[in-house]
């Protein structure tokens, strides 16, 4: 039972920094882009090293013991690539304009757009992050339920890269409205989904968790990790600052990482 308040309290955590990425946009006039891009080049390297050293190779292992060492391996691999395209899938039925891959800065929103363009913006991007933030929410909470020393670096991580999320979110609504009230509301109202993906994953899966679960959804976990570094955080942190920069935060996450898996 501590394992499920701990999941609970970590994807509420990760979830609800896009209530940090909104305060910043009302309290700077420029986005720090350095800082973003070697925050984002960690989180990448945060979320791959564990999801291919640790996520996977325990999924892995749990498959096999109930399958058998090759049909294990092959359940591991089929599961991994599925949880690549599901989260491609979710990108695809988004907008790109409102896709929260889409790189947002404070100073490209201007408020001489119409107010009913930018209110529509920033609720669908709103809705566009809750969206995909809800297979996050489930992979935080179900790394957590198995593994709460992998489970603090994966939140930590996602924290990081909501905090550009909730910037897309709250300039449009404010410069819509007017109001720094809604404009947070929304924003923290995105970022909601996460505990919201680790609610539906607890009462569904839950009364069926066993080894084969645990391996395939690790699996699953793995594979929507990895592709959201490829596809998000890299290029997002390229975008944001230097390429050099966004390497070597990704050295840096994955050697932090790497230090505090065989420190726990």
């Amino acid at each position: 039972m501590e394992n499920v308040f701990l999941a609970f309290a970590l994807t509420l955590f990760a979830g609800l920094s896009t209530g940090i990425g909104s305060a910043l946009a009302f309290f700077t006039k420029k986005s720090n882009t350095k800082f973003l891009s070697v925050s984002l080049g960690f989180s990448a390297g945060v979320m791959i090293y564990v999801s291919m050293i640790e996520i996977y190779t325990k999924a892995k292992d749990s498959l096999s013991i109930e399958l058998g060492d090759k049909p294990g391996a092959w359940v591991t691999a089929i599961a991994f690539f599925a949880g690549m395209l599901l989260i491609a899938i979710i990108d695809k039925l988004i907008p790109s304009h409102e896709n929260p891959h889409e790189v947002h800065k404070v100073e490209d929103m201007e408020p001489h757009e119409s107010n009913k363009k930018l209110l529509r913006m920033g609720v669908f991007t709103a809705l566009a992050i809750a969206i995909h933030n809800f297979p996050e929410g489930l992979a935080t909470f179900i790394s957590a339920l198995q593994e709460p020393s992998i489970a603090i670096p994966i939140a930590v991580a996602i924290a990081i890269h909501n905090i550009p999320e909730g910037i897309a979110v709250s300039v449009p609504v404010y410069y819509a409205t007017g109001s720094k009230k809604k404009a947070f509301l929304y924003s923290f109202l995105s970022g909601l989904s996460e505990p919201v993906g680790a609610l539906v994953g607890y009462l569904v899966l839950m009364p069926f968790i066993n080894n084969i679960t645990f391996g395939i959804v690790f699996a699953l976990v793995a594979g929507i990790m990895v592709f959201i570094s490829l596809d998000e955080l890299l290029p997002s942190a390229r975008e944001y600052g230097e390429h050099h920069l966004s390497i070597y935060g990704l050295v840096a996450g994955m050697a932090v990482m790497a230090v505090s898996l065989l420190l726990l």
